[in-house]
This record gives C-alpha cells, sequence and structure tokens, in this order.
C-alpha cells in the first residue's frame, strides 16, 4: 500500500501542493523538504525531497503517526 501511494502520488507534480501533500513548515532533521500523508487517519507520513533539476523525488523517510507522536524506525521523532 505504501509503495502504490508514494507511486501515485509523486511520480507527477510531486511539487503540487494538495489537502495530504504539503510542504514541510519547519526543517525535518533528515532534511525532508515536503510531507506525504495517507491510510487510515493519515497515520502514515512520507518525507522526500526533490531535485527539480534532474527529475527527482527521493523518499527520506516513511513514518507512522500515532496520535500526536511519530515513529520512524521504530524511534519517535520530533515534527
Amino acid at each position: 500500500m505504501i509503495r502504490t501511494k508514494i507511486e501515485s502520488q509523486l511520480r507527477h507534480e510531486p511539487t503540487v501542493e494538495t489537502k495530504n501533500r504539503k510542504p514541510l513548515k519547519q526543517e525535518a532533521d533528515f532534511e525532508g523538504e515536503w510531507e506525504l500523508r495517507f491510510g487510515p487517519d493519515n497515520q502514515f507520513c512520507v518525507f522526500y525531497a526533490i531535485d527539480l533539476e534532474n527529475h527527482e523525488v527521493h523518499i527520506l523517510a516513511v513514518g507512522v503517526k500515532k496520535g500526536n507522536r511519530l515513529f520512524i524506525g521504530g524511534e519517535e521523532v520530533a515534527f
């Protein structure tokens, strides 16, 4: 499900802001520039950067939200 959503949402126009795809308001520890949320209660978060020159999207982290907490790789991170 995660791979399918990433491919469908970020393959074309990854810089277009939508309800669930937004630029990050503050810099993340892993240098993410954008966030994509999806799944039940938007529990999955994909953080990514865009290389416009090379037309590439770099997935930097995939997290799971539990309430107002975010976990990446099993560790809680601030966001």
